[in-house]
């Protein structure tokens, strides 16, 4: 499993990639490609550092994965 740190990157350098495309269409290809790409694993240690403050997370990256975490099955 990655380390938050490195995890808190990955998720950024998404955000970074879909910024030019403006806050409404960035936030949910931000997490389409977390909940295509990341395994649950990822996503679970992703979502408990968000739910510890998400220290280090650009802001459209914390909404992305706010609502990703809402829109998923406790499990995943």
């Amino acid at each position: 499993m990655s380390s938050p740190d490195r995890l808190v990157y990955m998720a950024n350098q998404i955000g970074t990639f879909f910024r030019s495309q403006g806050h409404d269409k960035a936030v949910p290809g931000i997490a389409d490609h977390i909940k295509k790409f990341w395994d649950p694993r990822m996503k679970r240690a992703i979502f408990a550092h968000l739910d510890a403050g998400g220290a280090g997370l650009e802001p459209n990256v914390r909404e992305a994965l706010t609502s990703l975490k809402q829109s998923l099955p406790a499990a995943s």
